[in-house]
């Protein structure tokens, strides 16, 4: 008896089977005449040949990356491609187009079908199945593919002779032919595995067994395809390894800086969506605020972001009342963007701004902000920040400004704050000028002193607050790379630095402050 789960997938098919044919049906009548002619036009237009076989899956224009992808294993008859897009680039879908223009023309006729499990490849190739049986544009263009005797989920051979065979990873691929042909196209799709990249054996088993039982199925006096489909998900996984013999890696994150140069940390900060007919700023935004930066970093820029060496341990613990300090200050990092007027280049740097206490050797962490926002939503963090010290002791703002961010304090922040003031009250404001040193050194210097040794503590009563949640993540993922943002520590080190100098200038010579580094490049 079929499970409630078997009913569901064959229900789904059953349905995807319906739209396709529906999706598929010609526009209007043509005669064979018609059709013939047509289908020579479009064969030597490849994209125009993938948009009418596939309305429903060529929904939007292509993009230049998948275009140039699609050019590249067009004009190379030997080739191995890495794709690494990100999620939501398509790269499933224009495979399967690419795949069926070339079995469709005669270029390609026996292609293994390879997934993490045979379970996996059956599933991934079900879309390619059905296509050959109720796709009416190609039936109408190439006439019916189904075949009778030699049409299997894992394994089937259309009437023009196109066989795809699907297999799990390590399974024995040895022997598989087309009637005389052995393969003369692989794909590889989702073969890496967050559990196996766990254990580098297992990755080292899945690599050998791709570059041996499974590339070898070829016929050496004959061209191969060979593409392998996956991001990277692990410092060493499948992917990372195979990329180091293809011809080509191609490392594509939702939004990039420049095509062909994949920088994740900028593309994450200044990028714009590779693919904007598809998925627009507005929508990438709203989908990476609902997950952790290390899960948007390892899904959407293909950098797979584990916890940090430095900050394993955070300690969150009750701060002591306010009116017990002599004085808090209030450090920001303006991060100088904009989001309200974005550009390319200064889009999406966290700003942050929190209150930070010294009372018996320990740094407290009230309360703050850390986020991605305007310029005037920023400005009003200082008068929120105000409000929660509330005339409590003594309160004071600094906002670092480098030499560098220097014009953008005095023709944004300057004007910013004088508009405020007529409605919201005077907030007094030091500028931090100082010579920084390289960020990843000044916040491991400054900061990992005092938290291993417990005195950098978190507030204990914001715990759940997305910012200070934020905070404690940036923390974590620290590492002397900088392979993950890290303005929230940055801001905290800036913090630190500023409460130790306010302590000098009121018990000069009676002060012991927190370890500071000596490397003055500047960042």
């Amino acid at each position: 008896m079929a499970s409630i789960q078997d009913k569901k997938a064959v229900n789904f098919w059953q349905e995807y089977r319906k739209a396709l044919i529906a999706g598929t049906a010609l526009e209007h009548d043509k005669s064979g005449v018609e059709i013939e002619k047509h289908r020579l036009w479009l064969e030597e237009r490849p994209f125009e040949w993938m948009k009418y076989m596939f309305p429903d899956y060529a929904t939007c224009e292509f993009a230049d990356f998948q275009k140039m992808f699609i050019r590249r294993v067009l004009g190379n008859e030997e080739w191995m491609e890495i794709l690494s897009w990100a999620r939501e680039l398509g790269k499933d879908t224009i495979v399967m187009m690419l795949m069926f223009y070339l079995n469709m023309t005669g270029k390609r006729k026996f292609t293994l079908f390879v997934s993490s499990s045979n379970d996996t490849a059956v599933d991934l190739l079900k879309p390619y199945k059905i296509n050959f049986e109720s796709n009416q544009r190609i039936k109408a263009y190439y006439g019916d593919q189904q075949s009778y005797g030699d049409w299997e989920v894992d394994d089937f051979t259309t009437k023009d002779g196109v066989r795809y065979v699907a297999l799990g990873a390590k399974q024995n691929p040895r022997g598989k032919k087309n009637e005389p042909l052995r393969p003369d196209s692989i794909i590889v799709t989702d073969i890496d595995t967050d559990e196996k990249c766990r254990n580098e054996t297992l990755v080292d088993q899945d690599v050998e067994w791709l570059q041996g039982a499974l590339y070898f199925t070829r016929s050496i006096s004959k061209s191969l395809l060979f593409l392998m489909l996956g991001n990277i998900i692990a410092k060493k996984c499948a992917v990372t390894e195979m990329a180091k013999k293809a011809n080509h890696h191609d490392i594509v994150n939702i939004r990039m800086v420049k095509l062909g140069k994949p920088d994740p940390i900028n593309d994450y900060r200044y990028g714009t969506s590779v693919w904007p007919q598809k998925n627009t700023e507005e929508m990438i935004d709203i989908v990476l605020s609902k997950v952790s930066t290390r899960i948007g970093m390892q899904e959407c820029f293909n950098n797979p972001v584990s916890e940090g060496k430095i900050f394993k341990e955070i300690t969150w613990g009750k701060c002591p009342p306010l009116n017990s300090l002599p004085f808090v200050i209030n450090y920001s990092d303006p991060a100088t963007s904009n989001k309200d007027k974005p550009t390319r280049r200064s889009k999406r740097s966290y700003k942050a701004s929190f209150i930070i206490g010294y009372k018996e050797g320990k740094y407290y962490i009230y309360k703050g902000y850390l986020d991605q926002v305007s310029t005037h939503d920023y400005c009003l963090w200082f008068y929120s920040l105000k409000d929660y010290v509330n005339g409590r002791t003594q309160l004071y703002h600094f906002i670092e400004n480098m030499k560098i961010q220097n014009p953008f304090y005095e023709q944004v922040f300057v004007p910013k704050f004088s508009e405020l003031r007529e409605v919201k009250g005077e907030i007094n404001i030091t500028p931090d000028t100082r010579e920084k040193p390289d960020k990843a050194f000044r916040i491991e210097g400054t900061l990992d002193p005092i938290n291993r040794e417990g005195r950098l503590v978190f507030n204990i009563d914001e715990k759940g607050n997305p910012h200070m949640e934020r905070l404690e993540e940036q923390f974590k993922l620290f590492d002397m790379t900088l392979s993950a943002p890290a303005d929230g520590p940055d801001c905290i080190e800036g913090g630190v630095i500023a409460t130790d100098d306010k302590r000098m200038q009121l018990s000069p010579g009676s002060v012991v402050v927190a370890q500071r580094p000596t490397n003055k490049k500047r960042y």
